[in-house]
């Protein structure tokens, strides 16, 4: 346990893993706003953090910054901004007036879930002496299309939408999040395979 702390933060000290710091303290920032009626800024706030998760992972690459903290920095924050937008716009649906919007509001629970269950899971991950597996390409594509789907629900979503000069139709919106719920599952999929080889590699070396 403690050579897996120490190798966690081992050359922690990088431009991406203060990337990934400031997309956390972000998160309570986009909540306030949008509950004090700033959509627009909560609109902003979340493109930010959306934008700075592209780059971050660029200039580890780029720079040779990658570390193990940064491995497990970025997708906490990825997962920790999902679960604050799913809750938001699962009170924000369940309470809207049209019924079609109420009565869909509770796929956002699935993100909920989800995410709730990758934080779980990296935790005692950890905790066992394990390595939480780093997010592949399915898990990016997924976090790409929730970030593009949560803006524009929150920008143009019927009900609720900042700008009403132009609202998606529901049937649009609910194809958006199915697709993005579709991309979710088979992100959070695609992680099993590493943590059972994990757990497979474990057992045989006892």
């Amino acid at each position: 346990m403690k050579s897996i702390i120490k190798e966690l933060f081992a050359g922690c000290l990088t431009i991406p893993n203060l990337i990934s710091v400031i997309r956390i303290a972000l998160i309570p920032v986009f909540g306030v706003l949008y509950y004090q009626g700033d959509v627009l800024w909560a609109v902003v706030v979340l493109f930010i953090s959306g934008l700075t998760d592209f780059f971050d992972g660029k200039i580890a690459r780029k720079f040779n910054q990658i570390s193990a903290l940064g491995k497990l920095l970025d997708p906490i924050a990825d997962k920790l901004t999902q679960i604050t937008i799913a809750i938001v716009l699962y009170l924000t649906f369940s309470g809207s007036a049209d019924k079609t919007i109420k009565a869909f509001s509770w796929v956002f629970l699935i993100f909920l879930v989800k995410e709730a269950l990758m934080v779980v899971g990296g935790a005692l991950m950890i905790a066992f002496g394990l390595k939480p597996v780093a997010a592949e390409m399915p898990g990016k594509i997924a976090t790409f299309v929730f970030y593009a789907v949560m803006i524009v629900i929150i920008a143009f979503g019927p009900d609720i939408g900042l700008f009403k000069a132009f609202v998606l139709p529901n049937w649009l919106m609910i194809v958006l999040v199915c697709i993005s719920v579709l991309l979710t599952l088979v992100a959070f999929c695609s992680y099993l395979p590493g943590v059972f080889q994990q757990v497979k590699e474990r057992k045989s070396a006892k």
